[in-house]
């Protein structure tokens, strides 16, 4: 017969100091729950003679604490990118601006007039928050704000397309990250999907000869994550809208990344922009906030207000709104451009915007401050779905060390974790992603490492 005796039992190890702390951190019930979890597997060690060592008092609570630990360590952590992709799809796309991150704290914290109208008293809509300044900054009829493209996209096709034809072209049936697919969305919606041109040619006459037969839209979809060379011919959008147009026909563009900053001013490809979208025509503008706009994750529709009107009445409207939070942010985020200070406030345009002076001497004061590595000339990228094959020059610290890949896994392991890239055998950093008031975290992290 198993003796379990020698097991302290709950009741014991509840009176001890260890077990008081733990309740204190932790609160009582998960405190028990991991007691008694440790106790569960003391005793199936012993029944099944694995462990006859019997711990303590002490051992047990240890046990109980690391798995307490364990259980409420958040997942989701702040962490230093020092890759040199700017807009980094896997570690949260646009670092938000200071303003931005004001604004969603001061309407999160408490109550707010998300839904009340203040100067009647009465229940009032959240849709006019963001829509009031979106339409001043782009001249806009109407807008709307939901929880991100692919939902704007969505909701557009549903409310002005369900069950009716939309003309798109071939080339535009894109597929971005994580396997997702413009085609399964347009479809999801309920729209008859009506594809015109080939692969690589799509000509004028593809769209008017889909038109002889009525439709509910016609859309176009920015390629904004890969490039399409060689022989390829396409309309230019101010084409297609005047199509569109002479059929009685709306016409949609899926903008994706939503730049309202002239890329090309930085020495990279030109990127479509919201107001050359709205200026070429278009009657619906759909792109994300969390992209080259640089907010947080939101889906914007901008067009003629008879259009946006059946868009917001739809009830898919409500189950892809955005919440306070998002609102405030993205109005915070939107004031910058208005205000002209997008380029000093936005985290991704002064990274973009830095010239590679200004990089270089941020990694030599690293270089001082290490006691170590060099600096050498390199490119970063946007990132995130936008401008592909576009780099920014750049300079990294460049770092030689014995194994490359046990030195980027012991940075993931830093507090914040640090993520740089190997080249060559050799570990990079890249100033250009660091966000300033990261440097010094950065420094101890790779303190930390190279002392390893």
């Amino acid at each position: 017969m198993t003796d379990f005796r020698s097991i302290p039992s709950v009741e014991q190890l509840l009176q001890t100091r260890l077990a008081e702390e733990l309740i204190a951190a932790f609160g009582r019930p998960l405190t028990l729950k991991a007691i008694r979890s440790v106790l569960d597997e003391v005793r199936a060690s012993v029944s099944n003679g694995v462990d006859l060592t019997r711990p303590d008092r002490a051992g047990i609570l240890e046990r109980a604490s690391v798995l307490l630990d364990d259980w409420t360590t958040p997942t989701l952590l702040p962490l230093i990118n020092a890759s040199g992709v700017i807009l980094h799809t896997n570690l949260g796309r646009a670092p938000l601006s200071a303003a931005t991150l004001r604004a969603m704290q001061e309407v999160g914290r408490g109550y707010s007039n998300l839904e009340f109208d203040l100067g009647t008293g009465k229940r009032g809509s959240r849709l006019i928050h963001a829509e009031t300044i979106l339409k001043q900054l782009t001249g806009a009829q109407a807008a709307l704000v939901v929880n991100n493209n692919a939902a704007a996209v969505l909701l557009t096709l549903a409310a002005l397309a369900n069950r009716r034809r939309v003309i798109i072209a071939r080339s535009q049936l894109v597929e971005i990250g994580g396997g997702f697919r413009v085609p399964d969305v347009m479809k999801q919606s309920g729209a008859r999907l009506v594809e015109v041109g080939t692969t690589n040619r799509i000509h004028l006459s593809d769209y008017e000869q889909a038109l002889a037969e009525p439709a509910a839209l016609v859309m176009h979809v920015h390629r904004s994550n890969f490039k399409m060379l060689g022989f390829t011919e396409e309309p230019e959008l101010k084409e297609i809208a005047i199509v569109s147009h002479r059929a009685g026909v709306p016409f949609v563009d899926d903008l994706g990344s939503g730049a309202f900053l002239d890329t090309a001013k930085y020495g990279i490809a030109h990127e479509p922009t919201i107001h050359e979208s709205l200026v070429t025509g278009a009657d619906i503008l759909c792109f994300s906030g969390d992209k080259l706009l640089g907010g947080p994750q939101a889906g914007i529709i901008l067009g003629r207000a008879d259009l946006i009107a059946k868009i917001k009445k739809h009830p898919l409207a409500r189950a892809v709104r955005a919440d306070k939070v998002c609102l405030a942010g993205i109005t915070a985020t939107l004031l910058h451009y208005l205000k002209d200070e997008a380029e000093r406030e936005i985290p991704i345009w002064r990274m973009i915007a830095a010239t590679p002076e200004q990089v270089k001497a941020r990694a030599e004061g690293w270089v001082k401050e290490l006691g170590q590595g060099e600096i050498v000339a390199g490119e970063a990228t946007v990132g995130g779905g936008s401008l592909p094959g576009e780099n920014i020059p750049t300079f990294l610290l460049s770092l030689s060390v014995r194994s490359p890949d046990k030195f980027l896994e012991k940075l993931r392991n830093q507090q914040p974790p640090i993520i740089a890239r190997t080249e060559n055998d050799r570990v990079l950093l890249d100033p250009r992603t660091v966000l300033p008031e990261q440097e010094g975290a950065l420094l101890v992290g790779l303190h930390n490492v190279l002392k390893i």
